[in-house]
């Protein structure tokens, strides 16, 4: 099993990940685990964790990680939406084949509020687009 463990660990947070570099080439035959870096996707930051230099493959393994991580990203919010355009969808058919009066009543507002505040914004976006072309 240790053979096949990677050299690195990415621990993935929010806006990029604590790296840790995996070492089972000791003594005891443990994995160990030591924190080298702190990444930041949006910022396209890599900090060196305390006093450590990092070396050449560590800064190559931290970019192609962090190059991976932001198309996995981006494709997580393409699937996303595609997913809300289901969902719309599915609530369409549900407003109209199923939905009650008193269920309607809970949900109809916040509703129609994003729904406008959507449309609103994609119609400026189109429209910007447009005049931005022609």
């Amino acid at each position: 099993m240790a053979g096949d463990l990677p050299d690195y660990y990415f621990r993935a947070r929010e806006n990029g990940a604590f790296v840790f570099r995996v070492d089972t080439e000791n003594r005891q035959r443990r994995i160990d685990m030591d924190q080298i870096a702190v990444v930041n996707i949006r910022k396209g930051e890599i900090k060196p964790h305390g006093e450590r230099e990092l070396t050449p493959e560590d800064r190559t393994a931290i970019e192609a990680w962090m190059a991976e991580r932001l198309k996995i990203l981006e494709y997580r919010d393409i699937d996303d939406i595609l997913r809300a355009v289901d969902c719309l969808n599915t609530t369409t058919h549900w407003v109209q084949a199923k939905a009650t009066d008193a269920q309607l009543d809970q949900v109809m507002d916040a509703l129609l509020l994003a729904m406008h505040d959507l449309r609103t914004v994609l119609v400026r976006k189109k429209a910007d687009r447009l005049l931005k072309d022609g």
